[in-house]
């Protein structure tokens, strides 16, 4: 069993006490960075705050995603709204099989299952109202 309060803590591998410098100096211990507080809007008008380090404007990120409705936020207002949410690329499995096959290739699977299930005797002819 390894004690909690083992001597290794905070220590990287192949160190020594005294053997050199620390992973921080003594001088910049306790000292925090600049910070900056971000607000994010999505459509909706759900705000999202966000805390990054103080970095020139061009460094920190134009959208981010809301963290209540998952849409696309920015940082003004307007360009959420005007952004709809839908257009980021998302389809559904329904649009990935149109792509992938035509109306005619639909009909003949479905041609091809409906005789299956009529052969396997599951579907009778009086209940698809086919005729």
């Amino acid at each position: 069993m390894i004690h909690p309060t083992s001597g290794f803590r905070g220590t990287r591998a192949g160190v020594t006490a005294g053997s050199g410098p620390s992973l921080q100096a003594d001088e910049d211990h306790g000292k925090s960075l600049p910070r900056v507080r971000i607000s994010y809007w999505c459509a909706k008008g759900h705000e999202t705050l966000l805390v990054f380090l103080k970095l020139p404007d061009n460094q920190l990120p134009a959208v981010w995603d809301c963290r209540r409705c998952g849409a696309m936020a920015a940082r003004d207002g307007m360009a959420a709204a005007e952004a709809d949410g839908m257009d980021d690329g998302y389809k559904s499995h329904l649009q990935y099989v149109k792509e992938r096959r035509s109306s005619q290739d639909a009909e003949d699977l479905l041609a091809g299952a409906l005789e299956k299930l009529r052969a396997r005797s599951v579907l009778p002819d009086e209940l698809l109202g086919d005729a």
